[in-house]
């Protein structure tokens, strides 16, 4: 049941207050011209601006004041039940109507849509004025259009522009990688920047000097801008839109009619020395060109940054990097990093915890830092989520518990065995959480263990045909994994993979069957770990 609609003002209508503040959507705009222009929808937009409207999603709502529910960027649907409920003749349903679409435009709401029937035969006229007079685009539905077909339309538009998104990063990735590979890699990786991001690229030094450029020349307006940027981010001032970093902003933006600047602090700061900054001008209204020039930034940074600052221990690991980026081999770039053996640790913060990423890196002893990812709740048969962190460390740093953190750390490894180093700590940081311990170090086997009586073909083959039935199933195979580790702990395992105790016993279950084996029986569970652990080394051998 819907409450009923305040009381109609006696007054003429107001302005509409200004629009709340809503933080920018996360999915892909989509621009109401492409909705308009499906036969299949028939819609029709009969009053409101028509160009530069973009939907991000759709809610449907019959209140009388839809502001608490909206987000911002939606498009509203509703049928007009509620304004059955006003009385008072024409006048009142005018003043009903106008704040109504105020309080739509305060909302955030980026349209308005009115179904034809079953209560309304047109669009009333008066709220046909009101959104005009507030600017609020109005599309009639008409009466052989479900609410549900429209908001069909616009997710799979939005999804739609989402992989094409995403496409359009991934080729942007490539092109700089391989841009940082030729004879003059920064030249290079402006001229790819300002190809993908469809804008000009610029490096320059805080006093507005060039240093390079690429892309369409800007007015002077945004040259003047992107100057001052530069001197944001490679001098000692700050600003609206910096991001402060070590010493000062690390980057910062600003916004100018038909573009939007960004500039990155490209090389370190210090006494008597002076970032150079990488500055873009892009559409505004083109949120992949940010992405793509973070990347850019990475590997301008790699290039540009001077070698005798960092000093040779970074300038290799640099080296050693941009390799990688451009296809070289873990075991081609080992000699570059120094270190003959690295600990790989795996990082998963705690609730309590307000230390960052970068505090962790100083007491690892290690700038060798992944940044946190975005972790999402693990499907019944998907994989676990990975860590918030992961770090290399040299392997003869002593690596200790660390406050506010729960870490999983890998055996020292040469760098040709990083990836199994990486399964290993993802194994402890696992077996960590489950068991609320702080650290879990992975131990590898001693020399005479009992792998070492079996050749690695014969416990290859042995591992294959025992474990063949589970060959298709990962999920399957995981949770054996992890149960078998963990002692076959119905909690542990579910907390170490995520999902809930029922389906690890529902996942065992189908294992045993599978397997045509008692479980229960300590011989079989040995024999099962051999095989799982023959497994691993030959993964491990073959990355």
């Amino acid at each position: 049941m819907t409450s009923p609609p305040p009381t109609p003002p006696t007054s003429a209508p107001t302005t509409a207050p200004a629009p709340r503040a809503t933080p920018p959507p996360s999915t892909p705009p989509v621009p109401l011209m492409e909705l308009l222009a499906r036969t299949d929808l028939g819609l029709r937009q009969i009053a409101g601006p028509r160009e530069g409207v973009a939907i991000h999603w759709v809610h449907t709502s019959e209140m009388a004041d839809p502001v608490p529910y909206l987000l911002g960027g939606e498009m509203l649907l509703t049928a007009g039940m509620h304004l059955a409920e006003v009385t008072g003749g024409a006048p009142a349903l005018e003043s009903y109507l106008d704040g109504y679409a105020a309080r739509t435009v305060a909302a955030g709401a980026a349209a308005l849509g009115f179904g034809i029937a079953p209560v309304h035969d047109t669009v009333p006229a008066a709220l046909v004025a009101a959104c005009d007079r507030h600017g609020l685009p109005l599309i009639e539905v008409p009466a052989g259009t479900p609410f549900t077909a429209v908001e069909s339309a616009v997710w799979q538009a939005v999804t739609e522009a989402r992989h094409r998104e995403l496409t359009r990063l991934s080729e942007a990735q490539r092109a700089l990688a391989a841009a940082a590979a030729r004879p003059d890699p920064a030249a290079a990786v402006l001229r790819a920047l300002a190809r993908h991001v469809r804008g000009w690229t610029a490096l320059l030094a805080p006093d507005g000097t060039e240093h390079g450029s690429s892309g369409p020349r800007p007015a002077d307006a945004v040259r003047a801008a992107a100057g001052r940027l530069a001197q944001v981010v490679g001098g000692d001032g700050g600003g609206a839109g910096a991001r402060e970093g070590a010493g000062g902003p690390s980057s910062a933006t600003d916004a100018l009619p038909g573009a939007q600047l960004s500039a990155y602090a490209l090389t370190g700061r210090g006494p008597g020395r002076q970032a150079l900054a990488l500055v873009v001008a892009a559409d505004p209204h083109d949120p992949p060109a940010h992405t793509i020039a973070g990347v850019a930034a990475v590997l301008l940074s790699l290039i540009t940054g001077p070698a005798g600052d960092r000093g040779p221990a970074a300038t290799g690991h640099a080296s050693a990097l941009v390799r990688l980026l451009v296809g070289a081999r873990p075991a081609e770039v080992a000699p570059l990093l120094g270190a003959p053996l690295w600990t790989v640790v795996h990082a998963e913060r705690r609730r309590e915890t307000t230390g960052s990423a970068a505090s962790l890196a100083t007491a690892l002893g290690t700038p060798l830092l992944a940044p946190e990812q975005e972790t999402h709740p693990a499907a019944t048969d998907a994989p676990p989520p990975g860590p918030a962190l992961r770090a290399l460390v040299p392997g003869d740093r002593e690596i200790t518990a660390q406050p506010g953190w729960t870490l999983g750390v890998s055996a020292p490894v040469p760098v040709e065995e990083l990836p199994a180093a990486d399964r290993h700590a993802a194994t402890a940081l696992r077996r960590a959480l489950a068991q609320h311990a702080p650290l879990v170090r992975h131990r590898a086997p001693g020399l005479h263990g009992i792998a070492s009586l079996v050749t690695a073909d014969d416990a290859r083959q042995h591992a294959r045909a025992l474990l063949a039935p589970l060959s298709d199933s990962p999920p399957l195979l995981d949770t054996l994994h992890n149960w078998l580790s963990l002692h076959g702990n119905w909690d542990r395992t579910a907390a170490s993979l995520g999902i809930h105790r029922n389906t690890v016993r529902q996942r065992i279950s189908r294992i045993a069957t599978l397997l045509d084996t008692d479980l229960d029986d300590a011989d079989v569970r040995m024999e099962l770990w051999f095989a799982l652990r023959a497994l691993d080394r030959d993964a491990a051998t073959h990355r």
